[in-house]
């Protein structure tokens, strides 16, 4: 507070500014707010399903995926990247760019440039894939379709040579091939005796 004395005309000294008044803090937006925009994604971002979540339905996104957990449906991320983590466990057909099975697929595997079946990985269905890697140990049980898609307007399709197919799944251990008369991926069986 300044006091002013009687004597002091308003004309001989120079005028204070007048103190601002404060301004109103920008609104927060929430979260649930429909207006709020999200962070834009870098590329390298990708989502994770944690171990302990279980998905029934569709999937379908714009990022990466990795499933730690449980999913039910379908996988459909055909232009990113799937991966299917040790914990994982999907009973869906898979649909990515690059798909990567170290879990547990009941379903088939769609891959537009390659599928990647990992040493403590298995699946129980089929795969298409120009490029496919089974690991040694790995389990597998379906066929395997590398033909490159159709040429638009030619109708000529690869020869059939590059469709394999594997009518018993391999497992981890020749123990356990030589008694249940399958073979792990990569292993030979031993000639028996006629």
């Amino acid at each position: 507070m300044a006091w002013k004395r009687s004597d002091d005309l308003p004309g001989n000294h120079p005028a204070e500014p007048a103190p601002a008044a404060p301004r109103p803090a920008p609104p927060v937006p929430s979260a649930s707010s429909p207006s709020a925009p999200e962070p834009p994604r870098r590329s390298g971002d990708r989502a994770t399903i944690g171990p302990s979540i279980f998905i029934k339905g569709d999937l379908t996104g714009d990022e990466d995926l990795v499933i730690e957990g449980r999913v039910e449906g379908r996988v459909d991320l055909k232009q990113n990247n799937v991966t299917v983590g040790r914990n994982g466990k999907v009973k869906a057909d898979v649909f990515g760019r690059v798909v990567t099975i170290e879990g547990e697929v009941d379903g088939n595997v769609f891959a537009q440039e390659q599928a990647i079946l990992r040493q403590a990985g298995a699946i129980r269905g089929n795969i298409s894939a120009p490029r496919v890697v089974l690991e040694d140990g790995s389990r597998f049980k379906g066929t395997i379709d590398m033909e490159p898609k159709e040429r638009h307007g030619t109708g000529h399709q690869a020869p059939a040579a590059q469709t394999a197919q594997a009518s018993a799944p391999s497992r981890i251990g020749a123990a356990d091939a030589g008694s249940a008369g399958e073979s792990p991926v990569g292993a030979s069986r031993p000639a028996q005796a006629g």
